[in-house]
């Protein structure tokens, strides 16, 4: 029997794993975190006091504290049953990484102790230069450095009967080069802190730190493992390279908010209660667009700490899925003409004194600086909308960004019907009319009295202010939304300190409106409340000045500008900078090879000789019924369009190879532009007839999970 046959019968056999003790309930919330209720307990007052202002960046830790705080951490440790510990920091791969070891030493020639240092917690060694670093490390330039970051919380992970503590790091080189995701987001956040703090200072508004959050709604799709496992493809490029669509798929709108099958709900409780025990405050679960397609969400943290939950998060996700035999998808457009994921990024800034400044109703005192701030907001997004663009590129968003709802490669910004209209009365100096909620009536008495919004929300738009914070819709699933969040912060900060500058220089009372009127009105062209997905708008944007790049490999470039490098100082030099441009093309090209090299080995070994065996019992089916003229006749066309497809099918996988062979053969900037330019184009044109031949030849014979029985069964 064809294996992907067994694999439907199998997986309709499946019955949900439901695990009774899988509840995430608030009493479990943080029990395998090292939390500051568990240091208070466990650590000396004074020691505790020092590692607070640690945490809070207005201090450091001595070697002797940190050699108290590491004792108390293993001990916590070990008495849950952990035996290694490890730095896990987030190298330029996206990913996480880790190097465990054991919690021993030495005590003589044959003897040894548990033990755990300061100096082990605050530094570690892994390799420097096996890990991308877009040349500031070579291979034989070996040395990198971990170094615990106090501001994230050190949390235990259990397998089955095995613990390993994880101490939350930045890695970075011998010679001091940021070599992480995390590390530029920490220093990104101290430069919009001193920016926030110089507006708190000028209106008048009590606070010693001001800092990024963020809440990241994390989309993803699942499929049965076994299904999975039939796909070289997903396996091992995350997404279906060839796949014709099914009968069914979105079109009737049935999926979005639907009932949860019970062996899905099975996989979501058990994630979501691990993710509870290690502190991730996780709030919203429900079915996305597309089948087979979901999404959770948390509540707000501070923006560092949101990054290593949601990178952790992914890494529980896929693990458990794999208990429940599923598979889960983080890549953008696992499947062509459906619903593609995003990672949707609610970011916002708030103070010490718990004040969200991009909540207008937070307080009568904060509605100046609020309005400051969105000011600058705007005009950052408006000086820097290539940058921010480049900020979310990669090859697995250039299959989702501008298609099936998801936000176009336009950066724009919707402000919502209220706010829009304050800041055209701010612009023009009139005086704004007085805002009366609105009632929504919907003739059934027995409802409760139902205040709208002040705004509607826009799906289509890439940058949305939605009340009390902007969604940055456009950051693709599989990313580590760290860069995306430092590179928001920057950029406000620098609007906000010109905004600042401006305010000081010709005093507050005389100067503060007629700055404000001038930034609004410069930044004008970011601001659209319309339909984002319509050509009409591409058209505008167009005439607005606006970027347009709808290829993730031409906005790398923008790294390279002056303004750019200006922008980073202090968050990232210039040699950061061009290494994270080396390694945004290196990986592009990397990514694109490796699909290219699938779609060509998939058709030569399995779909080819499918469609061969197909082609051939046609032909012997016609030559028995030669004598029968209506049966001759009838299966003659389907024949010759059969014959045709494979032979354009396999003249497009030919020219396919033949270019990535050529892509190959140049280095660098060329290599990644001949993929995006060329490669790319052929492969588009060899899926196209395969999907085409995978409606031709005989279902049995198929060798590959379809799209009906990716996205329905399991």
């Amino acid at each position: 029997m064809n294996p992907r046959f067994k694999a439907v019968l199998e997986v309709a056999s499946r019955r949900p794993k439901v695990d009774a003790t899988a509840r995430g309930a608030v009493e479990k919330f943080g029990h395998l975190t090292f939390s500051r209720a568990m240091m208070q307990r466990m650590i000396p007052k004074e020691v505790f006091n020092a590692l607070t202002q640690a945490i809070e960046g207005k201090g450091k830790i001595s070697a002797e504290n940190a050699d108290i705080v590491a004792a108390a951490m293993k001990d916590w440790a070990i008495g849950l049953g952990a035996t290694h510990y490890c730095h896990w920091f987030q190298p330029l791969t996206g990913l996480s990484a880790e190097k465990q070891d054991a919690f021993i030493e030495w005590k003589g020639s044959d003897t040894l102790i548990e033990k755990f240092s300061g100096k082990q917690l605050i530094k570690g060694e892994p390799d420097g230069s096996s890990f991308p670093s877009g040349g500031l490390r070579s291979t034989d330039e070996a040395r990198g450095y971990t170094s615990w970051d106090p501001s994230s919380t050190v949390f235990l992970r259990k397998s089955g009967s095995h613990s390993v503590l994880y101490i939350p790091s930045i890695f970075f080189s011998w010679t001091g080069k940021a070599l992480d995701m995390k590390i530029p987001l920490l220093r990104s956040d101290a430069k919009i802190n001193h920016a926030a703090l110089r507006l708190m200072a000028l209106c008048g508004i009590d606070a010693s730190c001001v800092y990024s959050t963020l809440g990241t709604e994390q989309e993803y799709f699942l499929v049965d493992r076994l299904f999975f496992q039939l796909r070289p493809d997903l396996l091992l490029a995350g997404r279906t390279v060839y796949g014709a669509s099914a009968p069914k798929g979105q079109e009737l709108e049935d999926h979005y908010f639907g009932i949860v099958k019970e062996r899905q709900l099975a996989f979501m409780q058990e994630f979501e209660a691990e993710a509870f025990t290690l502190g991730i405050p996780l709030k919203t679960r429900h079915k996305e667009v597309a089948p087979g397609q979901f999404e959770v969400a948390p509540i707000f943290e501070k923006s560092a700490v949101a990054v290593d939950h949601n990178i952790l998060l992914m890494e529980l996700m896929e693990q458990i899925a794999a208990r429940h035999d599923f598979a889960c998808l983080f890549h953008e457009k696992p499947f062509a003409g459906l619903n593609g994921s995003g990672k949707h990024n609610n970011w916002s800034l708030a103070t010490n004194t718990g004040i969200n400044l991009f909540d207008p109703t937070d307080s009568p005192s904060t509605h100046l600086p609020f309005l400051i701030l969105m000011t600058a907001t705007l005009h950052a997004v408006h000086e820097h909308a290539a940058l921010l663009r480049a900020s979310i590129a990669s090859l697995g968003n250039d299959h989702r960004l501008g298609g099936h709802e998801a936000p176009p490669v336009i950066i724009s910004v919707y402000l919502g019907k209220a706010l829009e209209e304050l800041l055209d009365n701010i612009e023009n100096e009139t005086m704004p009319s007085a805002y009366v909620p609105e009632k929504c009536d919907l003739g059934l008495s027995m409802l409760p009295e139902f205040i709208k919004d002040n705004a509607d929300r826009n799906r289509t738009s890439p940058f949305a202010f939605t009340g009390n914070k902007f969604e940055f819709r456009a950051v693709g699933s599989s990313a580590n939304c760290a860069f995306p969040a430092a590179v928001i912060n920057v950029i406000v900060a620098e609007s906000l300190h010109r905004i600042c500058d401006e305010i000081e220089a010709r005093g507050f009372k005389e100067g503060v409106w007629p700055i404000i009127r001038k930034y609004l009105k410069a930044s004008r062209p970011i601001r659209f409340a319309g339909d984002n997905y319509s050509a009409a708008w591409e058209k505008e944007a167009k005439e607005r000045g606006l970027p347009i790049v709808k290829k993730s490999f031409h906005s790398f470039a923008v790294f390279n500008e002056p303004r750019t490098r200006k922008v980073f100082e202090g968050v990232l030099s210039e040699e950061e900078l061009k290494a994270r441009h080396h390694i945004m093309v290196e990986r592009y090209a990397k990514q694109m090879n490796v699909e290219a090299r699938l779609m060509v080995d998939m058709f030569r070994t399995q779909i080819f000789p499918a469609a061969l065996k197909y082609q051939r019992k046609m032909g012997e089916t016609i030559a028995v019924h030669q004598q029968i003229d209506k049966v001759a006749s009838s299966l003659s066309p389907l024949y010759k369009k059969l014959a045709e497809v494979i032979h354009e099918a396999s003249d497009a996988v030919q020219i396919l190879e033949t270019a990535r062979h050529e892509a190959l053969a140049v280095d660098g900037e060329k290599r990644g532009a001949l993929f995006c330019d060329v490669v790319s184009p052929r492969m588009a044109e060899a899926r196209r007839w395969v999907d085409e031949l995978e409606m031709l030849v005989d279902d049995k014979l198929w060798p590959l999970p379809k799209y009906r029985e990716l996205l329905f069964l399991g």
